[in-house]
């Protein structure tokens, strides 16, 4: 029996507290028996100003995060998808958003840098990830015990193109920090939509609630299978959701309705 889950924070900017909060919600995870674990994005330090992530980043492979991330993968022997921190970039001026996994050894097996940078407008409310952050330009998915996995981040969302280029996975990640304007509006209906189209489990693990920077963020991770049901799902706080891979399952909704294999385009 294989078992996944996310973990939902509400990261501050102190990096030393969210190493705690992280490292007792994946305890959390793996004494309910989790295989892979997931993590948000930022769940690091979700800074004050966006130029503050210039002094968290970290150089790839070297660092207090990472050096945690691969310690407890191996300290509880599961897969862990670090959510997404900080790494220096070759662009002055800006980081990359990245998520670095384990595997069950601790050893950094894959690396995926967000593509798709997140910017909106309403009224007071205003982002844009471009100003300090460079773009990824790869896709990349990752292979385990249990099938092939598909990495994305929060705003690649809304890009179903990125998934279809991951091939058919078994399971597709979204760690997020949606913001609770457009959370609100769109985070579950296009959740859902990614799981049904690619016939796979969507493991999404958000930042869920109110900030110290003031800032609100969505929630509402979850686990949905591949015929879009919701599995389980946690609206707001921090905690832990989880769901059992049913591959059978998987393959005889695959078999039923073949639309990855009706595929023109």
């Amino acid at each position: 029996m294989t078992k996944i889950a996310a973990v939902q924070m509400i990261s501050s900017t102190s990096i030393d507290d969210n190493i705690a909060t992280a490292r007792r919600l994946i305890t959390l995870a793996a004494e309910k028996g989790a295989n892979l674990v997931l993590l948000p994005e930022y769940w690091a330090a979700l800074e004050a100003q966006d130029a503050d992530k210039l002094a968290n980043a970290e150089e790839a492979g070297h660092g207090k995060i990472q050096d945690f991330l691969s310690g407890i993968a191996k300290e509880f022997g599961l897969w862990l998808i670090g959510g997404t921190i900080s790494i220096k970039s070759d662009v002055p001026g800006k980081v990359l958003n990245t998520t670095m996994v384990y595997n069950p050894q601790g050893e950094n097996i894959a690396r995926y840098d967000k593509i798709h940078l997140f910017s909106f407008r309403k009224g007071d409310e205003s982002y844009d990830e471009s100003r300090n952050i460079a773009h990824g330009d790869s896709v990349v998915t990752f292979e385990t015990p249990f099938g092939r996995v598909g990495l994305s981040v929060c705003y690649d969302l809304r890009f179903p193109e990125l998934y279809r280029a991951m091939g058919t996975c078994t399971v597709m990640v979204m760690p997020a920090a949606f913001v609770y304007t457009t959370g609100r509006a769109h985070w579950e209906i296009l959740l859902r939509a990614r799981a049904i189209e690619n016939q796979c489990y969507l493991l999404a693990s958000g930042q869920g609630g109110k900030h110290e920077t003031g800032r609100r963020t969505w929630g509402h991770s979850m686990v949905i299978n591949p015929w879009g049901d919701i599995v389980d799902v946690l609206p707001e706080g921090e905690g832990v959701v989880i769901g059992e891979l049913e591959l059978d399952k998987m393959g005889d909704i695959r078999e039923r309705l073949p639309a990855l294999k009706h595929r023109k385009l």
